[in-house]
């Protein structure tokens, strides 16, 4: 693929003061036209390349843009390919792609294989096995919007499936939970607001830019963005389905009970997502207590149960 050897071609680069188009053609196993054809691809993407004239001259990258090697250890250059690695498995863009290829050109000789061997130890991968296909585009569009101060509009269904129209001023993505969110400043709301990516539809980067405002880069847990608290339960779990629950809870609040059963000191947030979330685990759990969400739980099962008897 051309983007495969743009990549390798940077790192050769990095690596060399100069090398002739032959050479890199050679190496590469395509024509000397196709070796200009890329390093002219690889200058515009702002790597800035210098040819050197005559019998003894060559292709090459501007010394002020290389990094001294002596710089940066060995575990400082495996921590920094698995970073980046992590981030290039969401985010694909020409500037990570070219930060990858600045860093593997850091690997001092002779340490190329045992780093690169180090930094495949650890796989960060932020993509799901399945998932909404739409996603990465929106991703990229909010990213070009972040750089450019652009206003954006959408409409966002929030967790009772109430639609809104939105258009805010975009200040930050987050990951967290395998999940996406958007934080940036609401002008329906008139207040800084996150917004889960999975919820937005009809998404449009705007024409109009906004002047960046005072912004205080915190995330306010489901909670804070409903109003709801979040209160501990008590559950009744087959074992069978303990790394589900602790990814929730964590160890210290599962204890072992009898008959491969646990029983779980669980966060639960009472609202849709929740009960789903209850729900979800089918036969393998029970709620104990709080005797109210109990109800609630018999209720929305016998509700569901009607659905399937008519």
């Amino acid at each position: 693929m051309k983007i495969d050897r743009l990549i390798s071609i940077i790192m050769v680069l990095l690596e060399r003061k100069k090398i002739s188009a032959t050479k890199l053609a050679a190496m590469f196993e395509v024509t000397p036209r196709t070796i200009y054809r890329d390093i002219d691809t690889i200058n515009q993407a702002g790597i800035p390349i210098v040819t050197y004239p005559g019998v003894n001259g060559g292709i090459g990258i501007l010394e002020e843009f290389k990094i001294d090697k002596k710089l940066f250890t060995t575990s400082d250059i495996t921590t920094l390919l698995i970073g980046l690695g992590s981030i290039s498995s969401t985010l694909f863009d020409d500037k990570i792609v070219n930060t990858l290829a600045k860093v593997k050109g850091l690997i001092p000789d002779g340490q190329k294989q045992k780093i690169e061997l180090k930094s495949n130890q650890i796989s960060i991968d932020l993509t799901s096995w399945s998932g909404n296909k739409n996603l990465p585009p929106i991703l990229e569009e909010i990213k070009h919007a972040l750089d450019h101060n652009q206003l954006i509009s959408f409409q966002y269904y929030d967790r009772d499936g109430n639609k809104t129209n939105r258009k805010i001023e975009p200040y930050r993505l987050i990951l967290k939970e395998a999940n996406w969110y958007l934080s940036g400043y609401c002008t329906y709301r008139e207040n800084f607001r996150i917004f889960k990516l999975s919820r937005i539809t009809g998404f449009k980067i705007l024409e109009d830019t906004f002047v960046p405002r005072e912004y205080n880069p915190q995330i306010s847990g489901p909670s804070e963005e409903s109003g709801k608290r979040i209160v501990t339960i008590k559950l009744l779990i087959d074992e069978s389905i303990r790394d589900r629950v602790v990814e929730y809870c964590g160890d210290e609040n599962i204890e072992t009970y009898k008959d491969n059963k646990l029983v779980v000191h669980f966060p639960f947030m009472e609202d849709d997502y929740g009960y789903n979330l209850l729900l979800s685990f089918g036969d393998k759990c029970e709620c104990l207590e709080p005797e109210n969400i109990r109800e609630e739980i018999i209720r929305r099962i016998n509700k569901l149960s009607l659905i399937y008897q008519q």
